[in-house]
């Protein structure tokens, strides 16, 4: 059954900055080739870290400038907000993303499951502490439920910041909906409700489908261009979605509206089933 179109495609080269529109990609089991290819560690916590505690990184911007290709990470080149142009293989570029960002940070590429070390939490922060500061949820709102995360993953990542060899929060792929951006809209017009303030890989126009489209294919696959995709759990929000971004304002009412009209939730974590290309303008088909 045919339930909408792609109509654009985000890829995000450095974890956190704003990314670039594609009209096609590569897409198997690390998600679509490049993406979060490239994180910052922060030195004085010991770990990897995003916007979710390092909000400037949302005002930059990153491209890669030549197209992965075998698993490779080819090098980006970042935009600051004041408009200057880095590139992840300059040597200065660590020295001056940590003055704007005013912590000290190092830049890597995405590395090897195997190294655990990169990866690991920092010990001298309280896992259950962090999840409340990530989310952000007012005194009297409840915090997320995260049992439908599988308890493998789960257990991975109250060690790891990420799953090993990736720089994803949780899964490879997160998909949204026109009809899930115009329920929000809806339920709050003060506020602008666009893909990009929810950093997916797949827009999906729904067409005249309302309310919270993807929801309802959690569970299910789909099939997009010559891809079979997984839809696994709706995307649980954090704080990531009220901060400004490009040129979206800071604005809490964002996630107070997610808490409290769509359980928390916006859009969908997938998994690839089978690896393929996707375009814009491919039909998605519920199968």
């Amino acid at each position: 059954m045919r339930v909408g179109t792609v109509i654009a495609i985000w890829r995000y080269p450095v974890k956190s900055m704003a990314g670039e529109l594609l009209t096609r990609g590569a897409f198997d089991e690390m998600g679509l080739a490049g993406d979060r290819g490239w994180a910052f560690r922060d030195e004085e916590a010991g770990e990897i870290r995003g916007a979710k505690r390092l909000p400037m990184l949302l005002q930059c911007e990153a491209r890669y400038l030549e197209e992965p290709c075998e698993g490779t990470i080819p090098v980006a080149e970042l935009r600051l907000p004041s408009g200057e142009r880095l590139t992840t293989s300059d040597p200065s570029t660590a020295a001056k993303i940590s003055a704007l960002l005013g912590r000290k940070i190092t830049l890597w590429p995405r590395q090897p499951k195997s190294d655990l070390a990169h990866y690991r939490r920092s010990s001298t922060i309280n896992f259950a502490d962090e999840l409340r500061y990530m989310f952000a949820r007012t005194h009297d709102e409840p915090q997320p439920e995260v049992s439908n995360i599988p308890a493998p993953l789960r257990q991975e990542l109250a060690q790891y910041t990420s799953p090993l060899g990736t720089y994803f929060d949780a899964f490879p792929l997160t998909i949204l909906t026109t009809a899930m951006m115009a329920e929000l809209g809806r339920l709050n017009g003060a506020a602008r409700f666009e893909p990009m303030r929810f950093r997916p890989n797949l827009v999906i126009d729904t067409g005249e489908a309302k309310g919270f489209a993807e929801f309802d294919w959690c569970g299910r696959s789909l099939h997009v261009g010559s891809t079979i995709i997984d839809v696994v759990i709706p995307t649980v929000r954090c704080s990531m979605t009220t901060q400004a971004t490009g040129k979206l304002p800071k604005d809490p009412s964002v996630l107070r509206t997610i808490v409290r009209e769509s359980g928390q939730n916006c859009g969908v974590y997938c998994n690839l089933a089978k690896a393929g290309d996707i375009a814009v303008g491919d039909p998605v088909e519920l199968i």
